[in-house]
């Protein structure tokens, strides 16, 4: 996702997701009413130019490397994720 800041500057925003939150790129969520949708939210970061990756080596330990994933979203590998958190100026992990 490229967000603008203040003095005209433009920042990529790209999300690697391991362990678990590789079932986060699963399409067709349904939440109730009132609760935040993480494939509503992908898909804002995908729609605003961001890059959503998912580890293809979590996604097969959890029996899901095979299914359908929300598009525009890749699997991945550890090598990328090394890869774009050396390059990243920033990086957040929870």
């Amino acid at each position: 996702m490229t967000l603008q800041k203040e003095h005209a500057e433009t920042v990529q925003v790209n999300i690697f997701l391991l362990a678990d939150a590789v079932f986060c790129v699963l399409p067709g969520q349904n939440t109730p009413n009132g609760h935040y949708n993480i494939e509503r939210m992908i898909k804002i970061v995908l729609r605003n130019g961001g890059q959503v990756k998912s580890c293809g080596g979590c996604s097969e330990a959890r029996g899901i490397d095979k299914l359908p994933v929300i598009e525009g979203v890749q699997l991945s590998n550890m090598k990328e994720f090394a890869l774009w958190t050396v390059e990243a100026d920033k990086v957040l992990s929870f």
